[in-house]
């Protein structure tokens, strides 16, 4: 269901291009009310700071392997996106993570050794270029206005990456992640629930023996709320699969096992 990205560039991006004056003085930001390049991804990527949020929508999970990170489930079966049709639009007003917010935009190091990070973007999204109308890139030489509240929501992107690995690591070091699996029931197929797998979850056992002082460091450090956040959103999957049911792409209908294959994502 939810398995680690690959090392490759992350989801979503298929180039990165460094975005300077010198090429890019005259190209502009073009409007967009689809999110095209979520396709039916079905698994997004969270940050810690988007939990309370996120967690009123759609369930929160972390995904499988060595490295674990948190993930939105947007669908239960590869491929299946229940908040955005299948062309990008939004269906109702759900929670919309960061991470679909940021593209095509994305800070990298244009070299290994380099220290800082540079603003760059997807030149294959078509969102930026030389268009009539749109947000300018630049004015004057100088970053725009639009531009630097780009550049700012990424560096607090990043900022919020650092927290959700420091979250990770301590969920971690106290051996407190298990992997998951929810049985879901049809009421006309009582007797054959679809049973999900490839995630990983907070044990609650394990939750309940924290020692004092963990405890306390915990509700000291805001991780506790956090916990209790990705574990009250687990009952959403019943949710998200009544509204694969209701759209049409239950399991049944997408040719899904009743373990279906965790998708990259990253």
């Amino acid at each position: 269901m939810a398995s680690a990205p690959p090392p490759q560039l992350p989801m979503f991006y298929k180039d990165l291009m460094p975005l300077n004056s010198r090429d890019h003085a005259t190209w502009r930001a073009r409007p967009v009310d689809k999110a095209s390049w979520i396709g039916n991804q079905h698994v997004i990527p969270l940050t810690v700071e988007e939990f309370p949020m996120a967690s009123r929508d759609m369930p929160i999970v972390f995904s499988s392997g060595d490295n674990p990170v948190p993930l939105a489930l947007m669908g239960l079966n590869e491929g299946i996106n229940v908040f955005f049709d299948d062309d990008g639009t939004p269906r109702g007003d759900a929670y919309i993570p960061a991470y679909i917010r940021r593209y095509p935009f994305l800070l990298a190091k244009l070299r290994p050794d380099a220290e800082e990070m540079s603003l760059c973007f997807d030149p294959s999204a078509d969102i930026l270029g030389e268009f009539k109308k749109g947000e300018p890139l630049f004015t004057d030489g100088e970053p725009s206005d639009h531009t630097k509240g780009v550049l700012e929501f990424c560096e607090k992107f990043e900022e919020a990456g650092a927290r959700t690995q420091a979250f990770v690591m301590e969920l971690l070091d106290a051996d407190m992640l298990m992997d998951g699996e929810v049985a879901i029931q049809q009421a006309d197929k009582p007797d054959q629930p679809y049973i999900y797998r490839g995630f990983r979850m907070v044990n609650q056992d394990k939750l309940k023996e924290l020692d004092a002082a963990k405890l306390k460091s915990w509700v000291d450090n805001n991780i506790l709320p956090l916990v209790y956040a990705h574990l009250m959103s687990l009952d959403l999957m019943r949710f998200v699969f009544a509204k694969q049911t209701e759209q049409g792409k239950g399991p049944a209908a997408a040719g899904a096992a009743a373990a279906p294959a965790p998708a990259e994502a990253g």
